[in-house]
């Protein structure tokens, strides 16, 4: 046999209660805070190449200029739009104070970064 479906009765639903849910939908929506930043009066200084999720960490190529620790970097993407400065930098696992241009570095970032995301200097 079959098993049975359970029914369920919709009433009618008033105007006034109509209002009320969508208020709260309305309030329960958070707006992101987006960078509303010039990404052409920036210098691009890097790509990212791979993301490490277990430890939170991006890997870089360095195109221009250099990144040191201290800097304030801007990472942008298809998804990804944050700022950040930079705690660490790695080079085949070892700490550096700088990554220079050519160079494949390691950083550790606060979100996830997909691969083909710029990173520019501010």
């Amino acid at each position: 046999m079959p098993k049975k479906r359970k029914v369920v009765k919709r009433g009618k639903v008033s105007k006034k209660s109509v209002k009320k849910i969508k208020k709260s939908a309305a309030k329960k929506k958070v707006k992101s805070k987006k960078i509303k930043a010039p990404v052409e009066s920036m210098v691009k200084v890097g790509e990212v190449t791979h993301y490490f999720p277990h430890v939170k960490a991006a890997a870089l190529l360095v195109l221009k200029d250099s990144i040191k620790v201290g800097d304030e970097i801007y990472l942008k993407g298809h998804t990804t739009d944050f700022k950040e400065k930079i705690a660490s930098i790695q080079l085949d696992r070892v700490p550096i104070q700088e990554g220079k241009k050519g160079q494949e570095i390691g950083l550790l970032v606060k979100k996830r970064v997909r691969i083909g995301d710029s990173v520019y200097k501010l």
